[in-house]
């Protein structure tokens, strides 16, 4: 089985959507559930789980109702407000729909560093608990000592890195502060990673995969695959990658490992971590 466990969805409107700057043409379009179904087809891909793009309860909602008509769509990882008063009250809207398996917001953009220690966002964290729902890390290299920190306040919420905490990747310049803190996190077992997001961190013109082994490796050190799970960052990725060659090279790249590692991170992690009913 294969399971990509993260991918987006979204109807391009330039106010919803403006991260999605000039130079990222490629995402100024509609992406919804017939494109993710062509994805299935090329690729080969069972079910896939999707995560919120922009940091908005209608987002929630609108990836919800898109999962409950498309069965390649096992789980969505929405947004509610963790860091306002009403956070319980958005938790209490999801509460009988089995499709949200998480929740996540996004850290990496915001510009205080130590953002993961702030008092209400902590305090909405907390109200995951008892809820079934995971909490998705987003965050830049920069942010990982906080992140180290984030998870040791919450031991008792299964949280997932994204994007192997997007290193700054090129040939001549390793990215040795990503590495040294990514590891210490790591050593955190209520959190498991995915490896996706990485291709459009690279700073080189060109990559190939030798510009991912080193990274791949040390995830894949750090986690083992029984903590690491496959995932896209579809439609993200085509700013660096088309989806067949992002699959491709990460098939190239566990080409050694056991057929029960493989298992564990093309779908078994994801299913564990998720708790996803495929």
């Amino acid at each position: 089985m294969l399971i990509d466990a993260h991918h987006h969805l979204w109807q391009y409107d330039p106010e919803q959507y403006s991260w999605i700057n000039d130079e990222m043409a490629v995402l100024k379009q509609d992406f919804g559930a017939p494109e993710l179904r062509q994805i299935s087809s090329e690729n080969g891909v069972d079910c896939f789980v999707s995560v919120q793009a922009r940091q908005a309860v209608q987002d929630t909602r609108d990836l919800l109702a898109i999962a409950d008509s498309e069965s390649k769509i096992a789980g969505v990882v929405g947004w509610v407000p963790l860091a306002s008063p009403d956070v319980e009250a958005s938790l209490d809207e999801f509460s009988d729909n089995p499709k949200l398996k998480g929740v996540r917001h996004v850290v990496q953009d915001e510009p205080d560093d130590r953002f993961l220690d702030g008092r209400e966002f902590n305090e909405g964290v907390a109200k995951l608990a008892g809820r079934g729902l995971v909490y998705d890390v987003l965050i830049f290299p920069r942010q990982l000592p906080a992140a180290i920190d984030f998870v040791d306040r919450h031991p008792a919420i299964p949280m997932v890195l994204d994007h192997i905490a997007k290193p700054a990747i090129a040939k001549a310049c390793f990215d040795q502060g990503w590495k040294d803190n990514f590891v210490e996190l790591a050593k955190r077992d209520n959190l498991t990673c995915k490896l996706s997001g990485i291709a459009t961190e690279v700073r080189d013109a060109e990559w190939d995969i030798e510009t991912m082994r080193p990274y791949f490796d040390i995830a894949m050190e750090a986690f083992g695959p029984s903590r690491m799970m496959f995932a896209s960052d579809w439609p993200v990725c085509l700013l660096a990658s088309e989806y067949s060659r992002w699959l491709n090279v990460v098939n190239e790249l566990m080409a050694p490992f056991s057929d029960s590692e493989k298992e564990a991170f093309f779908s078994g992690t994801a299913i564990k971590a998720y708790g996803l009913e495929v």
